[in-house]
C-alpha cells in the first residue's frame, strides 16, 4: 500500500529535529534523514511480545513519534499475554491487510519464522529486534552485544554477592534468543571471574510477566533456599523480584541485576529492595526499526551496515556480527542504573 505524497516526511523530519518538541521521547537532531527521505506514504507495523506492558507502552511512544515525523502510518499491536501462537496470528493478519513492512520482537523466533517467511514472499519488509539467530527478516536490530549485556549484569551481582554463594536466572521464553544470550553472557562471566558462585537451577522461564516471576522465584527459593542471588533477563523480572525480596524481607540477602524500567523497578530501588537494573530505551529501539523498514522500501539496504549512523542514541556506528551475518546489526545502546542515577530517566 503505497500512497504518494511529497517529500513532507523529510521536511517534518527537520522541523521536529530543530523544534526538540516536548512530546518528543526520541531525540532526533542527528538523524540520518538521507537514510530515509522518500515521496511514499508506507504503512508499518510493529508487532511486539506482550502489548500494555510499560516496556512496550515505551517501544509505541517510539513508534508513533517515528509516524508523527515522517507521516508514514505506523503502529504497534501485541498479543495481550505472551503467547507464540497469538503473535504468529496477528502477523498473519497483517499479510492480509497488505502492509509495506512488518517490524517484530519475536517471543519465539521458531515459531514467526515460517509466517515472516511468507510475509516477505508477499513482498513485505520485515525488520526484528532481539533476534539475533532470525533468518526470515531483511535485517535485525540489536541494542548491543548480548553476551557483554549479560556479562556486566553478572559483574554488578557479583559485588552484591560478594562474588560467593548460589543464584538463579529468569528469560521470558527459552526461545526468547536475545534474553537467552544475556544469560549465556552471564554464565559465562561467573564461570571465567567467580569460581565461588554457581547457579542453583535451570532458567526460569516467566513469559515476560511479574506476576510469574514473583511465583516462579519464590518456589525457586523454596527449593533452594541458599540462593542469594539473581539475575533478570526480561524486564518484568525486576518487579517480581522486588516484590519478594519486599514482602520476604530479604534486602541486603536476596540480591538482584537484570533489565528493568525506572518506572516499574523505581520503587524498589528506593526502597533498597534491589540496586541495580539495566535496560535500553525501548522507544529508540522502535524508532529504529521503523528507519530500516523505510530505508529498505526505499532499496537502499546496500547504505545499512557496520559503521552506519542513524543519528540516534545508541544506534551511530552500527556493528554486524561478522560477513555470515550481515543483516544482524548491533548498537551500544544500554545504560545501568542504581539509586544515584534513577532521576535521570523518566520512564
Amino acid at each position: 500500500m503505497r500512497i504518494q505524497f511529497t517529500s513532507m516526511a523529510v521536511a517534518a523530519i527537520v522541523v521536529a529535529g530543530a523544534s526538540h518538541a516536548q512530546n518528543q521521547v526520541v531525540d532526533i537532531s542527528e538523524l540520518n534523514e538521507e537514510l530515509i527521505q522518500t515521496e511514499q506514504s508506507y504503512t508499518i507495523a510493529t508487532v511486539v511480545k506482550v502489548d500494555g506492558i510499560a516496556w512496550f507502552d515505551r517501544m509505541r511512544d517510539g513508534i508513533q513519534q517515528f509516524g508523527e515525523d515522517t507521516g508514514h502510518d505506523t503502529w504497534m499491536v501485541g498479543p495481550s499475554s505472551a503467547d507464540a501462537a497469538a503473535q504468529v496470528q496477528l502477523v498473519e493478519n497483517l499479510i492480509a491487510q497488505g502492509v509495506d513492512a512488518i517490524a517484530i520482537v519475536p517471543f519465539s523466533v521458531e515459531a514467526v519464522e515460517p509466517v515472516l517467511a511468507r510475509a516477505r514472499q508477499r513482498g513485505i519488509v520485515v525488520i526484528s529486534h532481539e533476534a539475533s539467530n532470525i533468518q526470515n527478516v531483511d535485517f535485525d536490530i540489536e541494542a548491543f552485544d548480548n553476551l557483554a549485556y549479560g556479562a556486566k549484569l553478572m559483574d554488578e551481582l557479583a559485588v552484591q554477592m560478594g562474588e560467593e554463594g548460589k543464584y538463579v536466572t529468569t528469560v521470558g521464553s527459552l526461545t526468547s534468543k536475545s534474553q537467552n544470550e544475556w544469560i549465556d553472557g552471564a554464565i559465562a562471566r561467573q564461570e571465567e571471574a567467580y569460581p565461588n558462585m554457581q547457579q542453583a537451577t535451570g532458567r526460569l522461564e516467566t513469559y515476560d510477566d511479574a506476576n510469574t516471576d514473583y511465583t516462579k522465584l519464590k518456589e525457586a527459593l523454596t527449593a533452594h533456599p541458599d540462593i542469594t542471588g539473581i539475575v533478570g533477563g526480561p524486564m518484568p523480572t525486576s518487579a517480581g523480584a522486588g516484590r519478594l525480596i519486599a514482602e520476604s524481607g530479604l534486602q541486603g540477602q536476596l540480591h538482584f541485576a537484570g533489565t528493568g524500567l525506572p518506572s516499574v523497578a523505581g520503587q524498589y530501588i528506593q526502597n533498597g529492595d534491589i540496586s541495580y537494573i539495566q535496560f535500553w530505551d525501548p522507544a529508540v529501539a522502535g524508532y529504529a526499526m521503523n528507519m530500516l523498514a523505510v530505508a529498505v522500501l526505499e532499496g537502499r539496504s546496500d547504505q545499512i551496515g557496520a559503521g552506519t549512523d542513524l543519528g540516534l542514541d545508541g544506534y551511530r556506528d552500527l556493528a554486524t556480527a561478522g560477513e555470515d551475518s550481515q543483516n544482524v546489526l548491533y548498537g551500544a545502546g544500554w545504560v545501568g542504573v542504581t539509586s544515584e542515577n534513577m532521576d535521570q530517566y523518566d520512564f
